[in-house]
């Protein structure tokens, strides 16, 4: 073999070592759906209705959950406040009228 088919031979293993390497990238930018997010990117009204869409989501989603926490703490509050504890009792039974008063729409 001569020194120019020594250098041919390895100028070929590189080109097929390249070679996998980008069929590797390839295959792992298919498999993320970056083409989606680009296609996305491209059409901002979509970008901005999803968006919409999801902040929307979250919202309701925080209003629900907070509006359970309350009414839960609310009820245990009631519990104890019905245990009449020496000095607890009368801190709830103020926070509950408080509350009580609030949603019948009275002012405090």
């Amino acid at each position: 073999m001569t020194e120019e088919n020594k250098d041919l031979i390895g100028v070929r293993h590189a080109l097929d070592a390249l070679e996998k390497r980008l069929q590797k990238v390839a295959s792992e930018m298919e498999r993320s759906q970056i083409a989606d997010y680009v296609q996305l990117l491209n059409r901002p009204y979509s970008l901005m209705w999803r968006n919409l869409l999801g902040g929307t989501a979250r919202g309701v989603g925080i209003a629900i959950g907070f509006t359970f926490f309350a009414a839960t703490i609310l009820y245990v509050l009631q519990l104890l406040g019905a245990l009449n504890l020496p000095i607890i009792g009368d801190y709830i039974a103020d926070i509950v009228r408080i509350v009580q008063h609030q949603l019948e729409g009275k002012t405090y």
